[in-house]
């Protein structure tokens, strides 16, 4: 017996010792960390984090051309993700404003995440910025209606209002609804603005969020 209690402090040493490698999009972290070292962003940039709609959007400084953009969105990220990765993600930076669109995937990974946890999660990805930078506006995109998630429909919207609900009590905060303008007349999302998966958005998704976007940027 005293044998075997040695070997188990040594498997719990190693479970608990787990290499970075092994930390969820550690590739997608280092390469921000390799662009931040080969031109770091300037000061009172334009701040984007989130999930795959922000890694895809590529072009995107194109959009807002009279603005300077980081985009430090990293696919299938969740808003705990998010969380964990603040230090590589947002604290490096001095942005003029925050821009998030996250908890699609949250509601995507299992049943058992509710608009609820999604909410909760929010806030605590909230508080951790606000306390960082007290004074920087934070804006968040709705949940979009993506047709390939479409059974979530209902969970999204739940959880767009609580999320709408609580920024509305919290200054230099933006809720900025994508939702309603990208379904179509007949209330099911417009199908010709997400490429073949029916997820991620093509360049008529962008237009829209364009649009809708600019008029928060940098308000006060």
């Amino acid at each position: 017996m005293k044998k075997i209690i040695p070997a188990i402090g040594l498997l719990v040493s190693l479970l608990m010792s787990k290499p970075l490698q092994a930390q969820p999009f550690f590739a997608e972290i280092q390469n921000f960390r390799h662009l931040d070292s080969i031109h770091f962003p300037p000061k009172n940039s334009l701040l984007f984090i989130g999930s795959s709609s922000f890694t895809k959007w590529t072009d995107i400084q194109m959009y807002f051309q009279e603005f300077k953009i980081i985009n430090r969105g990293f696919g299938g990220s969740t808003l705990p993700d998010l969380i964990r990765y603040l230090p590589d993600i947002v604290f490096p930076y001095q942005p003029a404003q925050v821009i998030i669109y996250c908890g699609e995937n949250d509601l995507a990974s299992s049943d058992s995440i509710t608009p609820k946890i999604v909410a909760q999660r929010f806030k605590e990805l909230f508080v951790q910025i606000r306390a960082k930078y007290p004074k920087v506006p934070v804006g968040f995109i709705s949940i979009k209606p993506s047709p390939s998630r479409w059974q979530l429909k209902n969970k999204i919207i739940a959880s767009n209002k609580l999320i709408r609900k609580y920024l509305r009590h919290k200054r230099k905060t933006y809720f900025i609804n994508v939702f309603d303008q990208m379904l179509d007349t007949d209330g099911l999302p417009k199908k010709d603005i997400f490429l073949t998966d029916q997820l991620h958005m093509n360049a008529k998704g962008y237009a829209i969020w364009q649009k809708i976007i600019q008029p928060f940027l940098l308000q006060n």
